[in-house]
């Protein structure tokens, strides 16, 4: 792992057969997101983000839908009136990785910068 804040990391793509993170590394790069990010019952990254009304929340979608473009890496929206739903995890690995934690950085940073 590198000594640099994950916000300012860039995602790098996993291969398949790289074994996800373990609970301790996912707990401390947790800490370093805050925000209210956490791992679900699936073991995926989970937060949720609340709005005024469903605009909100859909140009709040659009815009991690174009951090996650440029990270080459996507996790899943969930949207409804006032709330976007984030969930993220390794596919290739059917688990979390550090690029998991990086793009969570991401959205972290862009939901402080947009209040």
């Amino acid at each position: 792992m590198s000594d640099m804040p994950l916000g300012k990391r860039n995602c790098v793509p996993c291969e398949a057969g790289v074994p996800p993170l373990k609970k301790e590394t996912c707990e401390k790069l947790l800490e370093e997101i805050g925000g209210h990010w956490k791992i679900n019952q699936e073991g995926r990254l989970f937060c949720s983000y609340k709005f005024g009304d469903f605009i909100k929340a859909m140009n709040f979608a659009n815009k991690v839908g174009l951090i996650a473009e440029d990270q080459g890496h996507h996790p899943y929206l969930g949207i409804t009136w006032g709330v976007c739903d984030i969930t993220i995890w390794t596919h290739a690995i059917d688990g979390l990785s550090e690029s998991d934690f990086i793009l969570a950085a991401h959205v972290e940073t862009f939901s402080r910068s947009s209040n």
